[in-house]
């Protein structure tokens, strides 16, 4: 069950959103929202999970930061719309199995093969927070931005009408 502890404005090169944090008594969410949204239906709406590389050190070995970028614009784009950003490094495995899992990508393998081979899940993420949090925000319907069908499987099961699905194509130059 996520808590919502407090908000505010944060100004982005995207336009004002409105930053929510969430607590579930062990990490933190926060929801980014612009416009209204509660009540809405087919809200733009991006789940993004946590990527230090991508989002602090600005690593090109993934494209989570152009994602969290182009969600952004579509938003802004769309006048209204939200971003949910979950503390799920590593496909929730952590920083230290994305670090191990980086020699055997150079070797050719996918990241959920390497997570595999290291002993690790394929993909550990878990997005019932983010259903709490649309619930919360009283959200009736997304249009879900995400390149990632179990995403998609996920918030369905947990019963959030997933009305659309924009992909997020991303091209490296």
């Amino acid at each position: 069950m996520v808590i919502r502890l407090a908000e505010g404005p944060l100004q982005t090169r995207f336009g004002e959103f409105t930053q929510i944090l969430y607590y579930d008594g062990q990490k933190e969410m926060i929801a980014l929202v612009m416009g209204d949204v509660a009540g809405g239906e087919n809200i733009l709406c991006r789940v993004h999970s946590h990527c230090i590389s991508a989002h602090i050190f600005n690593s090109i070995q993934c494209d989570c930061r152009e994602q969290m970028e182009m969600a952004q614009r579509l938003i802004q784009e769309a006048g209204r719309g939200l971003i949910i950003w979950l503390d799920q490094e590593g496909r929730s495995n952590g920083h230290l199995a994305l670090l191990r899992s980086r020699k055997l990508k150079e070797e050719g393998l996918s990241q959920t093969e390497a997570y595999v081979r290291l002993g690790y899940a394929a993909d550990a993420r878990s997005y019932i927070r983010a259903s709490e949090i649309l619930r919360e925000l009283d959200v009736q319907s997304i249009t879900l931005m995400t390149n990632n069908p179990e995403k998609v499987s996920q918030l369905r099961n947990d019963g959030l009408m997933v009305a659309g699905i924009q992909h997020l194509a991303i091209t490296k130059s």
